[in-house]
């Protein structure tokens, strides 16, 4: 084994490793996700040096170099204000999803007008239009980290995969019988997961067009799903109460993870890999281990259903969003409720963090969105001028840019 080159991932922080083995260039990640601007660096160096043997003692100052870029880059998180740039008149009928390719250079919107557009978020200008769908556009993904590809899925039961570049349709996705509400790139952008109203997800082949896998087990709609960051296992979730971990290779179902009480509104692994996320419309969240299947917590507090649920890059925090017009924030270690964020005044159906893990963005039925300080709870910013309910925000990478989604039929972006 010969390494070649390091790369160094911001969020969360880490270090992927390039080498060769056999003749082939293989990558490998160290992740740094308790890294923090405290942390002495060369007794970091000297940890990762003994769990792993491509860092030899010449590269060693590389290494503590990379970290201090990491470490530098923690204390750079500043207090960025979001200013209003652009409001663009996407559709001519609602949008439903808004989601970022990875350097946040372009962003997509999916509509009831049955197209998907691809937007230019320097300039506010649209790029493509991306039309052959016979229904509304729901779900719609960038292929990330690559950013090549875009997939579209739509109420007319098909899925279609897109080049970003070009706008041009390579394949269209047929064989569930009902809507497709959700869908996911792995993260080796060799297949889509879609999930549809017909109670299944199916796996496709990006190369050939094909179906590999159909995961039949849930009895009710499948309306949210998510890949690991291993690319080795998907979960989904279901308005039959349950979560299903799945073994992508095979298809088959690892495990059934049952306890909630009501339909799941969102599913999500932690970057680890080791834990999973689920919301329910019975006011819970509950907190799962990947390899048992076993309920490690249930998280209380919200006095009404659970719409939106996450983690944050590294993992140690998850965000709850409820119909309750309150947000919550825990520790995913402790499982203690760290703060409630109150100030909207309808309910919240999205939540994410910024990638850097220090703010929390929630959108409202209050037709505005709202940016709090993970520390204090406190609201920072609340993003106005949106003239009906707001149902999609997103950061981009550098956590710099925002995009929110309405159903006046516009998104704004905010710098």
């Amino acid at each position: 084994m010969k390494l070649k080159r390091f790369l160094v991932r911001y969020y969360p922080p880490g270090i992927t490793l390039e080498y060769e083995k056999g003749g082939c260039l293989r990558t490998r990640s160290i992740d740094l996700l308790d890294l923090t601007p405290e942390c002495v660096s060369y007794e970091l160096v000297a940890e990762i040096r003994r769990s792993e043997p491509l860092i030899t003692e010449s590269r060693a100052d590389q290494v503590k170099q990379l970290i201090l870029r990491l470490q530098q880059k923690q204390g750079q998180q500043g207090h960025h204000r979001f200013c209003f740039f652009k409001e663009l008149k996407a559709h001519i009928l609602p949008l439903t999803n808004v989601a970022f390719d990875k350097s946040g250079s372009r962003f997509i919107t999916g509509s009831y007008d049955r197209t998907c557009r691809v937007w230019d978020t320097a300039s506010g200008t649209e790029l493509h239009t991306l039309e052959g769908h016979r229904n509304v556009v729901y779900a719609i993904a960038f292929n990330n980290p690559y950013g090549d590809k875009i997939a579209t899925g739509s109420f007319d039961k098909t899925c279609k995969l897109w080049y970003a570049e070009t706008g041009k349709c390579i394949h269209t996705f047929r064989g569930h019988m009902a809507e497709i509400v959700c869908l996911a790139f792995n993260p080796q952008s060799t297949l889509v997961a879609t999930g549809s109203m017909d109670a299944t997800a199916k796996l496709w082949d990006v190369e050939t067009g094909e179906e590999v896998a159909s995961l039949t087990d849930h009895t009710a709609e499948v309306l949210s799903l998510c890949f690991n960051t291993v690319g080795n296992q998907l979960v989904t979730g279901s308005f039959d109460h349950t979560v299903a971990i799945w073994d992508v290779a095979s298809g088959s179902r690892v495990h059934t993870l049952i306890g909630h009480r009501g339909e799941i509104s969102n599913v999500q692994f932690n970057w680890d890999c080791s834990l999973i996320v689920t919301g329910s419309m019975d006011k819970t969240c509950k907190v799962w281990e990947a390899v048992s299947g076993k309920c490690v917590a249930t998280l209380v507090g919200h006095k009404e259903e659970v719409l939106d649920v996450c983690f944050d890059l590294s993992g140690q925090l998850i965000a709850t969003a409820s119909a309750d017009g309150t947000a919550q924030v825990f520790s995913a270690i402790t499982h203690q409720c760290l703060m409630t964020l109150e100030g909207h005044d309808g309910e919240i159906s999205k939540i994410c963090f910024s990638p850097q893990g220090s703010r929390v963005l929630t959108a409202s039925s209050d037709k505005t969105a709202r940016l709090w300080d993970v520390q204090s709870g406190v609201c920072l910013q609340v993003l106005e001028g949106h003239t009906d309910e707001i149902f999609s925000c997103v950061f981009n990478y550098e956590g710099d840019t925002i995009i929110t989604g309405s159903k006046d039929n516009t998104c704004r972006i905010w710098y």
